[in-house]
């Protein structure tokens, strides 16, 4: 296989055009693979290596060799790392448990080392560890040169053989694997947000890891369950966080319901950088559905018909019976948490948070998180507001009052509007579904702005 190149100096650059990406979905539970495109590629797995860290981490753990209370000692190789980190001193002791803590949610380098130090002797000595792993694991395709995922060739891996430690972390280690579902970590005095988007807003996300560095684009393996039912996807070389996440939620959306996928799953991608995608928005549902995974329930492909009289048209664009959705969520107390949460970092004291429930017809029960009260204008920049914030609901969507743009009409046709239509399969609850209230919190939370440098796992 072609490897990715460097240059002198170790200045990593990939071969692959930004946003080309390789990527695979399996059955957790039966292995199968539900879709791929270009899952035998290798690449930089950037942080995803972290994941084979955290396995032997969690190994050690089960057998006795450490605890979660046990302290390990952080060295100066260690406290040099670049960010990601925590900012950990040498000669500082830290416990095991604030460590994973650290990896899962903040992607900390720092920690990463300091568990690989303190298990094998050396960084080195515990990268030799980490590949004889992979390859015990089937990932003959691997090679680990370092905990973090810092570049360092040749730390190389495929989507496929990411998929499979995923999927080896979650069978082989089931009670470590809840720290993966972690969305927050406070260590003195300092609070970390998960870098996983997706699990504020993708029904059923609990896990796993995120990896970002300037060779390898912006990579994501995830997991979500439903219905009993769990998936493990795996994308690698993503344009932003923003695309992988929606392509990450495609993905999955698709294998869940079954969807067989086309030859070429990369023309699904939600990323506009590859001239491919040409093709795929042909084909796509509608501009909601591309650009909220999670409602694909809720849009139809939109037909041509002519539009409402102007006056009406501008009528309602000014109401403010416009709402924007922020997750939907397999439980109300989820779906409440993070329409709170929007409220807070939107600092709208005055709008309205609810839950909208799942409908009868609905294939899988979803609680919609919404806040009401917009006008379009004033609903567009909420969501933009939103998704431009540093761990924001990258999925926030626009919910038009459909009900009331019909009644304007002089027949029930779908409007030109490039809003979603009512779909034509079992659809979500509509916008006047009844709703369960909720008070908005009285101060806004604060955003954390982690610290980068050039060739640094920001893991976004």
């Amino acid at each position: 296989m072609a490897q990715p190149v460097f240059a002198k100096g170790h200045t990593l650059r990939s071969p692959y055009p930004p946003g080309d990406t390789s990527s695979i979905i399996i059955d957790a539970q039966t292995g199968k693979v539900l879709s791929e495109h270009n899952a035998d590629r290798p690449d930089y797995p950037a942080s995803l290596t972290k994941m084979m860290t955290l396995y032997l981490a969690f190994g050690a753990l089960e057998q006795g060799k450490v605890s979660l209370n046990s302290e390990f000692v952080v060295s100066a190789h260690a406290a040099r790392q670049a960010p990601s980190k925590l900012g950990l001193r040498p000669g500082q002791r830290i416990a095991v448990r604030d460590l994973i803590l650290a990896i899962v949610t903040h992607s900390a380098n720092d920690a990463a080392v300091t568990i690989a130090e303190n298990l094998a002797g050396s960084e080195s000595a515990f990268a030799r560890r980490m590949t004889a792993t992979a390859h015990t694991l089937g990932m003959t395709a691997t090679t680990f040169r370092n905990a973090s995922g810092l570049p360092t060739p040749p730390n190389m891996s495929t989507a496929r053989d990411l998929a499979t430690l995923a999927r080896a972390l979650w069978r082989d280690y089931p009670t470590e694997y809840r720290f993966f579902a972690t969305e927050e970590f406070t260590y003195r005095g300092t609070v970390y947000d998960t870098h996983n988007h997706l699990m504020a807003s993708f029904a059923g996300m609990d896990g796993i890891k995120t990896g970002y560095i300037h060779a390898s684009g912006f990579n994501l393996a995830a997991s979500a369950v439903r219905n009993g039912r769990r998936l493990i996807g795996v994308i690698m070389g993503g344009s932003s966080a923003h695309s992988r996440d929606l392509q990450m939620a495609g993905l999955l959306d698709d294998a869940f319901a079954g969807i067989v996928p086309a030859a070429d799953t990369a023309l699904r991608t939600a990323s506009n950088d590859n001239a491919t995608n040409a093709t795929a928005t042909a084909a796509a549902p509608s501009p909601m559905a591309e650009l909220n995974p999670v409602q694909n329930a809720e849009a139809a492909v939109p037909q041509p018909a002519p539009k409402p009289p102007a006056p009406t048209l501008r009528a309602l664009k000014n109401s403010h019976t416009w709402e924007i959705q922020v997750g939907a969520f397999g439980n109300q107390s989820a779906a409440e948490h993070a329409a709170k949460l929007a409220l807070a970092r939107l600092r709208l004291p005055t709008k309205a948070g609810h839950v909208v429930p799942p409908a009868a017809g609905d294939k899988e029960p979803l609680f919609r998180a919404r806040i009401a009260g917009f006008t379009q204008r004033e609903a567009e920049h909420a969501c933009r507001v939103l998704r431009e914030k540093p761990h924001g609901h990258k999925l926030c969507a626009v919910i038009a009052p459909i009900q009331a743009i019909a009644a304007a009409m002089p027949t029930p046709r779908p409007l030109d509007l490039h809003l979603p239509a009512p779909a034509a399969t079992p659809a979500a609850a509509p916008t006047t579904a009844p709703a369960t209230p909720m008070t908005a919190p009285a101060a806004p939370a604060a955003d954390a702005n982690p610290s980068t440098s050039a060739e640094a796992d920001t893991s976004n």
